[in-house]
């Protein structure tokens, strides 16, 4: 794994969610920027109860960055393109304002 910052948008809600002895976990979806026009989709889960919370408060589109380690993986789209994708086990989560 590696230990990673993405700066992006929430794409769709976050959402919480019960594991295996009702262990509680948040997952979300983050656009980020990668080479253009290309974006990244980042895929979250957060174990930790504050970094879930935070999570939890934003909505699709808000801007938001995380901190936690880092899984580059390659998908294929319904038109057989390769594509870009990361998944987060995100350790610290920050909604960022509009400013």
């Amino acid at each position: 794994m590696i230990e990673g910052l993405i700066a992006g948008h929430i794409w769709g809600d976050p959402e919480s969610r019960a594991g295996k002895n009702n262990s509680l976990f948040v997952v979300a979806k983050v656009r980020a920027q990668g080479t253009q026009p290309e974006l990244v989709i980042v895929n979250v889960i957060a174990f930790d109860v504050v970094a879930g919370k935070t999570l939890l408060g934003l909505r699709d589109g808000d801007a938001v960055t995380l901190r936690g380690s880092l899984n580059p993986k390659v998908w294929v789209d319904k038109q057989g393109v390769s594509r870009s994708a990361l998944d987060m086990v995100a350790t610290r989560v920050q909604a960022l304002g509009d400013d």
